[in-house]
């Protein structure tokens, strides 16, 4: 998953696949509409390498107005019949919470009974930034959400996670994103570069869609982000993920570079 999501906020001028060596690639959608390339190899080699050219243009404003409908502009509100049947699984957690903590922590953003919608979600993007500390973590999987809350620190990954998660419980539809980070003002958090593969999050509001919200960044709004793939569960949203058959020890290193021109 490589090929960026194209919307009214991102228009991709063009895209190129290289594989080496050289594979049968066969394209497809899965449920969630995301581009998905699957590459098959003839015969064995020691090395492989992957390489995503994209050209786009990126349409969205630092500081959006959401055009929130009348009747979900204050929380809580309740989605549309063919909007709840639609979001379906997005609206459960998907992790473990027997004792209800994270239902509890994030309860405590509530601040009355209505309050406004929007600022709600805000709270929680910043609440989940403030109580957690970003940590740079390469090894493989994503914690979840009560051993993120545990251990007060995480990856971007783990951010999104808690973050969907967290808003879930408050019954709202929500999922992951992974894509890019555009950060050539080199001034956010998540890397050191000036691009960088990333994850977030977006919650459907009725009247304005999909909101992204970062809380790695505690940031609303796509103006500097590139999605890719979205999907239910972090799992679905891998950039490369597959199969060898070999030696179990055959792996020497992975390198993952971005490059922004």
């Amino acid at each position: 998953m490589l090929r960026p999501r194209e919307g009214h906020d991102v228009g991709l001028t063009s895209f190129r696949l290289v594989i080496t060596p050289d594979a049968h690639v066969t394209w497809a959608q899965d449920v969630m509409g995301n581009t998905v390339a699957t590459a098959a190899f003839p015969f064995a080699t020691d090395s492989l390498a992957i390489e995503s050219h994209a050209t786009l243009t990126l349409g969205a404003v630092a500081w959006p107005i959401f055009d929130i409908a009348a009747s979900a502009i204050c929380y809580p509100f309740r989605y549309g019949d063919d909007e709840w049947t639609d979001l379906g699984a997005l609206t459960v957690p998907q992790n473990p919470d027997s004792k209800g903590r994270l239902r509890d922590w994030t309860r405590a953003f509530v601040s009355g009974n209505p309050t406004d919608t929007l600022a709600l979600l805000k709270d929680v993007c910043v609440g989940v930034s403030t109580a957690i500390a970003y940590r740079q973590r390469d090894d493989e999987g994503t914690q979840s959400p009560i051993e993120t809350l545990d251990r007060r620190w995480g990856s971007c990954r783990d951010f999104a996670v808690l973050f969907v998660e967290a808003v879930r419980c408050l019954g709202f539809g929500a999922r992951i994103v992974s894509g890019y980070l555009d950060n050539r003002a080199e001034n956010l958090i998540g890397q050191n570069l000036a691009g960088s593969t990333h994850a977030w999050a977006e919650v459907y509001v009725p009247g304005a869609g999909w909101i992204t919200f970062d809380p790695t960044n505690r940031s609303v709004g796509g103006f500097n982000l590139v999605p890719v793939a979205v999907g239910r569960d972090i799992r679905q949203v891998m950039p490369v993920s597959g199969s060898y058959a070999g030696p179990a020890d055959m792996l020497d290193d992975m390198t993952v570079e971005v490059e922004l021109r």
